[in-house]
């Protein structure tokens, strides 16, 4: 049996760039599952379909292949044959993936090449369900989040960081409503496994999130 770590939690808890500096430590192979929507997510956007007609996204979702792979000792995310990585972490991708994240047809297509993924090496994954529906059976599982405000700041900083503009406001009312919506939706919302271990960053620098995950792990 594989060795697998299962992180779950909220938008912009960190747990994209916990899991990545965990999954060198340990030699692990990392699978960024929130990509992996977005991905789908541009490309229902790129066919201008309306956020809200689930029967053209579903139909979109059939037409795309997505991927992952290695260059260079770098995850990408392959999209219909391209490169799609640095298109992923724009604002509008995030809310649209929120929105067609919750579609059941969408979740089975990419559920399927997780666990695949999960099925052949040793990994550690990220997302929103990944403890409590993708991945039940890791062995270590573990709900990172950080307060709105924490997350907002977080969030504005990176923008900033990148001379894009942005509004610090708007960016915590944006994750609010992503955290609702991805909390109540019907099919696998977000919720801490029973298993697993909750991790507040909020007061917590990126060495000591990796240091505590790593002693959970016991590796």
């Amino acid at each position: 049996m594989t060795y697998k770590v299962a992180i779950d939690g909220p938008a912009g808890a960190g747990k994209s760039t916990i899991a990545k500096a965990v999954a060198k430590k340990l030699n692990l192979i990392y699978v960024d599952t929130g990509m992996m929507y977005r991905a789908l997510a541009l490309f229902v956007l790129r066919q201008k379909i309306d956020l809200q007609d689930r029967e053209k996204i579903v139909e979109a979702c059939e037409k795309a292949d997505v991927t992952i792979r290695y260059e260079d000792g770098v995850q990408v995310v392959v999209l219909n044959g391209e490169n799609v990585s640095p298109r992923l972490r724009t604002e509008e991708v995030g809310t649209a993936a929120s929105v067609i994240s919750p579609i059941p047809e969408v979740r089975r297509k990419l559920v399927v090449l997780q666990r695949r993924l999960a099925a052949e090496s040793d990994c550690i994954m990220d997302g929103r369900d990944i403890g409590t529906c993708v991945l039940p059976d890791a062995q270590v599982k573990i709900y990172l989040t950080a307060s709105s405000e924490v997350r907002a700041k977080r969030r504005y900083d990176e923008l900033a960081a990148k001379g894009e503009a942005c509004d610090l406001k708007k960016i915590r009312e944006d994750i609010e409503e992503r955290d609702y919506r991805d909390m109540h939706r019907e099919t696998s919302p977000l919720k801490q496994a029973e298993d697993a271990v909750a991790v507040d960053t909020s007061d917590m620098t990126k060495e000591e999130v990796v240091e505590r995950i790593i002693a959970l792990c016991g590796r």
